[in-house]
């Protein structure tokens, strides 16, 4: 299923997606179930298409637009929520807000042709867990699904480089007085954090910390509980705003 259809083009050039989070593979008994929103209707059929030659996989619905997004999401509560970053009527990135509230287990993949920071940056606070180009290969939307469906975070490789640029221009702009103190974290959750920032998996984390996989993840819902966080990417942008970890 290597071929591309739509605006997408081969994404070997591009090197893949980026992950980030615990390693994809875990065992599923049911398929992952994914909601596609797009304001083309033809994109959304090539996407069914595609998905549909995959066994784990199956599309439960559609959408034009974020409005209809959210009312579908709300009715059939997909696993994986596959939308465009913009649309009539109501963009994606808004839609990601309400979507989380009416169906909270669902994990958001914004699917677009912009590349633009801001864009990606009001994504993920906006709860979306990947953020992936459509010049991407067929192949590997599946792969992205599935592996955000196992807890990772998914990015485009050239998005991936203008966030760390954006996590520099956030550092320079943090000069000014902070109103709130920030929430204490024990040394153990910094410890913790600081590793999450380097892209490490929870696996990876144990073995370096020498602690169970399990106290990992006990550590890393802490962490997001205590600074009010969705998701381990938007942990390392707490990271390099607090200076936690430095980006040389």
């Amino acid at each position: 299923m290597a071929d591309s259809f739509g605006p997408m083009r081969d994404g070997d050039a591009h090197g893949g997606v980026v992950g980030m989070g615990p390693e994809a593979g875990t065992s599923r008994t049911e398929p992952i179930r994914v909601l596609v929103v797009d304001d083309h209707a033809l994109f959304r059929r090539g996407l069914e298409i595609v998905l549909a030659a995959e066994e784990d996989i199956q599309v439960v619905g559609e959408a034009g637009d974020g409005a209809e997004a959210v009312e579908k999401a709300a009715d059939l509560l997909p696993d994986i929520v596959l939308m465009d970053v913009r649309m009539p009527r109501r963009g994606g990135i808004e839609a990601c807000t309400s979507i989380k509230e009416v169906a909270p287990s669902a994990k958001i993949i914004m699917l677009t042709i912009s590349d633009e920071e801001a864009d990606l940056y009001d994504a993920i606070k906006a709860g979306a867990t990947g953020y992936l180009l459509k010049e991407i290969s067929t192949d590997e939307v599946a792969t992205a699904i599935r592996a955000v469906a196992d807890g990772q975070s998914q990015i485009s490789p050239s998005m991936a480089s203008k966030l760390l640029t954006e996590f520099k221009s956030m550092i320079q702009r943090t000069d000014e007085r902070r109103l709130v103190p920030a929430p204490r974290l024990t040394d153990r959750e910094l410890e913790v954090l600081k590793l999450v920032a380097t892209g490490m998996n929870n696996r990876d984390i144990a073995k370096e910390l020498f602690i169970s996989e399990n106290t990992v993840k006990n550590h890393v819902r802490n962490i997001l509980e205590k600074l009010q966080l969705h998701s381990r990417m938007e942990a390392v942008v707490y990271a390099m705003r607090e200076k936690i970890l430095e980006i040389r």
